[in-house]
């Protein structure tokens, strides 16, 4: 069979991978193209376009990148054509993967949505055109299993392959002797995977690594980009490495998170962790103004409550954050709790399998 997928971001490269090799394992002679980065790339042949050719976010930004962005879709619309896949599989990014569903859906093609679009959070509407689009809709967080109900598409809750994956990772046993890392603890810092996000993330990360010489300061550097880009930010105390995300948190002792997929996967290594996130002025009035859910960050929003603190906006300043990073170190009033609250997090997700579980399902979409 033949899968076009399309991931337009880190988490979703991640992602999509896990499913590539879940969809293998149902279908050997798989044969794929997509739109998605290194770790795809790592499964199987197919890359047409890596997603940091194509990684543009917020209400501004997409705004000033409008050409680049309808540029994008038609060589993709293309591609697809060009293709023909037996399944068109959306990873996330919904504001170009629903207009490639109703490309799809035009043209005959079945779609499979993998990672819902969160129409939960903001633009509920989107939710008539999964209906009108979407053959099936995979879904990768418990919580969305209710609200999916209200909707006419076919909806199916399949397990997520990156706890799956997280909590299983073994760490590299000598990555601190390889850094020299032996004589300090590590703090994890991951400001994002744009640009963007990292310009507005990084410089109060690195003023914290500043007052906290007794620590040894990682970033976690996004593949998509280069190390000259994150230079200017950083400092003695703050190192950059790149492809060993998991390595850093798995022996991380605390960690300052990104909004976004980033913190999931920190709760799901375990590690305590402050979110944050800043938008440019006019995309932060205007999520303020469209978005309804009260959390941005997924471990909270599965749990139901603020299990790890989020500093969204002008509450992510340096008075603030070191009063929220001092709590979850070792000894600090919140960390116990956190932890705690990982358990519970865990017991949500156990479900065994997912990206076969996906896999199956759209094995299923095919020949029905």
């Amino acid at each position: 069979m033949k899968y076009f997928l399309i991931a337009g971001e880190a988490s979703g490269d991640l992602l999509g991978a896990s499913l590539m090799k879940g969809i293998l394992a149902k279908d050997p002679q798989a044969e794929f193209n997509y739109w998605g980065g290194d770790e795809m790339e790592k499964v199987a042949p197919g890359l047409r376009v890596h997603y940091k050719n194509n990684s543009i976010m917020g209400f501004v930004e997409v705004l000033l990148n409008i050409r680049t962005i309808k540029q994008n879709m038609n060589l993709c619309k293309s591609q697809i054509l060009d293709f023909r896949p037996d399944v068109l599989v959306l990873i996330d990014y919904p504001g170009f993967n629903m207009r490639m569903a109703a490309h799809g859906k035009l043209h005959g093609i079945k779609t499979c949505y993998f990672i819902a679009p969160k129409i939960w959070a903001w633009n509920e509407k989107r939710g008539y055109k999964l209906e009108q689009y979407v053959d099936l809709l995979l879904l990768i967080f418990p919580f969305e299993t209710n609200y999916f109900k209200k909707w006419k598409v076919k909806s199916v809750y399949t397990g997520n392959p990156l706890f799956e994956q997280l909590r299983a990772f073994k760490a590299d046993e000598n990555f601190l002797q390889k850094n020299q890392f032996n004589n300090k603890p590590i703090i994890a810092l991951l400001p994002g995977s744009r640009k963007q996000e990292i310009k507005r993330m990084l410089p109060n990360m690195v003023r914290l690594a500043e007052r906290y010489p007794e620590y040894r300061f990682l970033v976690a550097g996004s593949p998509g980009l280069e190390a000259d880009f994150y230079t200017p930010f950083l400092n003695p105390n703050v190192q950059l490495l790149f492809n060993c995300t998991r390595d850093i948190l798995a022996h991380a002792e605390a960690a300052v998170v990104c909004s976004g997929t980033a913190s999931l996967e920190t709760g799901f290594m375990g590690v305590p962790h402050v979110v944050g996130y800043v938008a440019q002025r006019l995309t932060y009035i205007i999520g303020r103004m469209v978005v309804k859910v009260k959390y941005a960050s997924l471990v909270n929003l599965n749990l139901g409550r603020e299990a790890v603190k989020e500093l969204i906006q002008d509450d992510y300043n340096m008075e603030v954050l070191q009063k929220e990073f001092e709590a979850i170190l070792i000894g600090g009033t919140k960390r116990q709790q956190i932890l705690k609250d990982y358990e519970e997090l865990f017991a949500l997700f156990q479900t065994g399998k997912a990206a076969e579980n996906a896999a199956e399902e759209i094995k299923k979409l095919i020949s029905a």
